[in-house]
């Protein structure tokens, strides 16, 4: 479903942090060159192991600036798993079991 040979990393805008089980997804916008945006979904850990991670509910909220690095989907539709981001304010959240994978 993913394609573990390319890892992306972007620069968007938070329009939705759905903390949910089984997993929790993070939905952010991108603006393209042409002034249009482009909407990406990318799909999280469950609640439970995010917490151990550093997340809370509350920790991405809409308007919030990241920069988040992912795995895309082989379909090409927008949509990944989510390897790290990392907040405006500096703060970096990564997958415990993709830390390896966090490095540009």
């Amino acid at each position: 479903m993913f394609d573990r040979s390319k890892k992306l990393t972007m620069v968007g805008t938070v329009t939705q942090f759905q903390w949910t089980n089984p997993h929790s997804w993070i939905e952010f916008d991108t603006q393209k060159e042409d002034g249009t945006t482009d909407h990406w979904s990318i799909e999280c850990n469950s609640p439970n192991n995010l917490s151990r991670q550093g997340f809370r509910s509350d920790t991405l909220k809409p308007g919030d600036k990241i920069t988040i690095m992912f795995w895309p989907l082989r379909s090409g539709e927008k949509g990944g798993l989510f390897i790290s981001l990392t907040r405006a304010d500096g703060q970096v959240f990564t997958e415990a079991a993709f830390k390896q994978y966090a490095k540009p």
